[in-house]
């Protein structure tokens, strides 16, 4: 019995590694609840509404309508933040697993990336392609550690 439930907590580890996605340490809330969809189609950060909840990834996702819902469900990776919505810059400068702001955000050839503070979104804005490809390649080796 005990190797069994020790094989399923490495394969839900394991599984979890792979794509993790940030909610943060007491909450499953991805985007500390804001609305994924908002950033695209109201380009600013939207509270989402518990009434409008879907589970991707194995975090719970908030949006602040029926519609904005509906657009994640069918089609969810094309609004789902960029690194698990962990810190983009961070993830770049390979600083692992960094929290992000909802209000620290941009949309770079139409995918979402958010940073840790406003002191970090600034030394993003100065070299966002730079960033994105060093995070794109980085990525990749922080998730199978």
């Amino acid at each position: 019995m005990k190797y069994l439930l020790s094989l399923l907590l490495f394969v839900s580890a394991f599984s979890y590694a792979q794509d993790p996605i940030y909610t943060g340490y007491f909450s499953d809330k991805a985007l500390k609840g804001y609305d994924t969809v908002a950033y695209f189609t109201q380009h600013k950060p939207v509270k989402g509404d518990a009434q409008f909840v879907s589970e991707y990834k194995g975090a719970d996702w908030y949006f602040s309508s029926a519609e904005n819902l509906a657009l994640f469900e069918q089609n969810p990776k094309k609004y789902a933040p960029q690194y698990g919505g962990y810190c983009a810059w961070a993830v770049a400068e390979k600083r692992a697993f960094a929290p992000a702001d909802p209000h620290q955000w941009a949309i770079v050839n139409d995918k979402l990336y958010l940073n840790y503070d406003a002191d970090i979104k600034s030394k993003w804005d100065k070299a966002p392609t730079d960033f994105i490809h060093k995070a794109d390649r980085v990525w990749p080796q922080l998730i199978s550690e």
